[in-house]
């Protein structure tokens, strides 16, 4: 007595689950990331001007470039944001 199975791949095989992240799926684009950077970098770049114009000069720094030197800790601000939004995990 011979036996006859069908086997449909299709319906025997277990769904897998996707591992990969869509493209389509909302991350925050690296732009914040590059704002950052360059405002903590104009900011740093400031606070080593403060201490240049200081040490060779008799003058006070000027004005702006304590307000500048302020974008450091603003750049590093927008890095923090950046790195929490990037770091969440997309709830379904």
């Amino acid at each position: 007595m011979s036996m006859h199975f069908r086997f449909n791949a299709k319906e025997r095989a277990p769904q897998l689950r996707r591992t990969v992240p869509d493209q389509t799926s909302p991350r925050p684009a690296n732009t914040l990331l590059y704002i950052a950077l360059a405002l903590f970098a104009v900011g740093v770049a400031a606070i080593a001007a403060i201490f240049v114009t200081a040490a060779v000069s008799d003058s006070d720094p000027a004005l702006v470039l304590y307000l500048t030197a302020l974008t450091a800790p603003l750049g590093l601000c927008f890095a923090i944001v950046f790195a929490l939004r990037s770091g969440r995990r997309v709830q379904r």
